[in-house]
């Protein structure tokens, strides 16, 4: 088990690639922290039964970290309840579309306070845990659209960008005491929400097409293709990465 007694704390865990990252990580012996929304309790607990029934610790916290308020509320209590956090995922994102110039500012702040500065907060909070133990593992979750410069939401891309640059600006900051800060750059997975909001099925099936032809393997990208990463870098295998983006999307944009 690469991660046993490692403590893992994944925002965004009740679905999508945080609920596979979730399971993964507790099949592989972390202790895991299932952050979610709180419209979203009930796929929360669904994760946590799912670890527990196969062995694994875990338990959920619900916060929105878009408010630091709540954010510090959530790493208060998990490092008094578990004594620290080893391996943080920073995967929770919004990705609201809308035509660039019809964003407002409060939409744009809502973005960015989601996807870019709760990675700068919880990476704040857990640092002092991090550093007093001399390791540590910090994973960012960017996209493919900061390769692509996809048009549509202009917020999104923005932010997504924003990842990377705090992730190698972050990894020179942190590495003097054994942290390393890495980010992925997932491709077009399919989720349970691009499901539900692509009922149309003659729609769905010519996003479908694109996205397939788009890549190198035909076949949509799904959580479960991004596992292997989030492992590798929260384990000790990747010991000496650090400052990196790494692409995983099928083949599709190549750096």
């Amino acid at each position: 088990m690469r991660l046993k007694n490692k403590t893992a704390l994944i925002t965004g865990g009740s679905s999508g690639i945080g609920k596979e990252v979730c399971i993964a990580y507790a099949a592989e012996g972390a202790n895991v922290i299932v952050n979610y929304y709180e419209d979203n309790d009930k796929d929360a607990n669904d994760v946590v039964k799912r670890i527990k029934e196969k062995g694994g610790n875990a338990t959920s916290f619900c916060c929105d970290v878009g408010y630091e308020k709540e954010i510090n509320e959530m790493l208060v209590t998990v490092i008094k309840d578990w004594g620290g956090v080893d391996i943080l995922v920073n995967n929770a994102g919004i990705y609201p579309r809308k035509k660039w110039y019809e964003i407002t500012s409060e939409e744009w702040d809502r973005v960015h306070s989601v996807n870019l500065k709760a990675c700068f907060l919880t990476s704040k909070g857990v640092f002092p845990y991090m550093k007093n133990k001399g390791y540590g593992k910090i994973i960012n979750v960017s996209s493919v659209t900061f390769w692509s410069g996809q048009k549509g939401f202009l917020h999104y891309v923005s932010s997504k960008g924003g990842v990377i640059g705090l992730t190698r600006a972050l990894a020179r900051e942190v590495g003097e005491h054994g942290i390393s800060v890495n980010a992925i750059t997932p491709g077009a997975v399919q989720t349970e929400k691009e499901l539900k909001d692509l009922r149309d099925l003659k729609k769905r099936k010519e996003n479908d097409e694109f996205l397939r032809k788009s890549q190198s393997f035909d076949r949509r990208q799904i959580p479960k293709d991004m596992v292997g990463t989030f492992v590798f870098l929260a384990s000790e295998e990747s010991d000496f990465i650090t400052g990196q983006t790494l692409n995983v999307d099928g083949g599709w944009m190549m750096h």
